[in-house]
């Protein structure tokens, strides 16, 4: 099991083809075969099954997957020391959805902008998906908004997951209503739904203890209803059907919206966030152009992760 022969793996499991890898590669297919064939010998394990002409990842495959980004991420941080002054490489970046969407295009354009040769790979999850991703070594950092805790401070929160970070962005966010609506939630009324991203986004159990600190009574009766993006959550609360809690920064990209009451609600930050001991030169660069200066986080003083 060699590093280029799990670069090979990688690439036949995203192509779901010996033959469309092959190509990808630049290598002749029978040479892909060859070394599909020598790493599971090795292994001792059948890494593909076969569904009719596609090629779909065994449960051992599955496993060596996990492994195998955790190696060849290693290795190119590894290369990328061995020239502490020069970014070069993969830079791997998780984002919550609206940093994604609102903050991030500008830093990583900039950073494109100097240094053209690093591989960027962006991808989008909610902040507890993502802290998971960096415990098991699936991305170098990430943006993420931290979680209610009971005690600590922010820095100690993330020192006990062997995490580093600091605030680079802060965020005003709104609570949204029906316009028709004049408050949250009227006496007698029906159980108040809110919108939100599935349990593990931060904004969701921030909003969840406002309610629980604005309307006590209410929140024994507030229902969550999962949605998949922000743009959905906007659909329904101008529809009447829920309220949300929403970024300023998103609610910006929409322009003015008639239909719909937006009262601040909370302030929280944005933390770039990465492993204890992560260092690398295109890092570096990424979290100079993420801001100059960390600022100071208000975490409520009770509270669970959801």
């Amino acid at each position: 099991m060699d590093l280029a022969s799990l670069e090979i793996f990688q690439i036949v499991a995203a192509e779901m083809s010996v033959t469309k890898a092959a190509v990808r590669l630049g290598r002749a297919q029978s040479n892909v075969s060859t070394r599909i064939q020598q790493l599971e010998e090795s292994l001792g394990a059948a890494l593909f099954s076969r569904e009719g002409k596609r090629m779909a990842l065994t449960e051992q495959g599955r496993v060596l997957m996990d492994y195998s980004m955790r190696l060849l991420a290693l290795a190119d941080e590894a290369r990328q020391a061995m020239h502490p002054t020069q970014p070069n490489g993969t830079l791997r970046i998780g984002a919550m959805e609206s940093t994604a969407a609102t903050r991030l295009p500008a830093v990583v354009g900039a950073f494109h902008r100097q240094w053209p040769g690093v591989d960027l790979k962006v991808s989008t999850g909610h902040s507890l998906g993502l802290l998971r991703a960096l415990d098991d070594g699936l991305i170098d950092c990430a943006y993420i908004a931290l979680p209610p805790h009971e005690h600590g401070s922010a820095q100690t929160l993330l020192a006990a997951q062997n995490l580093d970070g600091r605030a680079v962005f802060r965020e005003q966010i709104m609570l949204l209503i029906s316009a028709a609506r004049p408050t949250l939630v009227a006496p007698g009324d029906a159980p108040l739904r809110l919108a939100a991203f599935k349990a593990g986004c931060t904004y969701r159990a921030l909003g969840q203890r406002w309610i629980a600190d604005q309307w006590p009574d209410g929140a024994q009766r507030l229902h969550i209803e999962d949605v998949t993006s922000y743009d959905e959550m906007i659909a329904r609360v101008a529809a009447g059907q829920c309220a949300s809690f929403v970024p300023q920064s998103v609610l910006e990209r929409n322009g003015p919206m008639a239909d719909i009451q937006a009262t601040h609600a909370l302030d929280v930050d944005t933390w770039l966030v990465h492993r204890n001991g992560y260092a690398t030169p295109a890092f570096a660069q990424l979290s100079a152009l993420s801001g100059q200066s960390p600022t100071s986080i208000a975490l409520p003083e009770k509270g669970t992760l959801q």
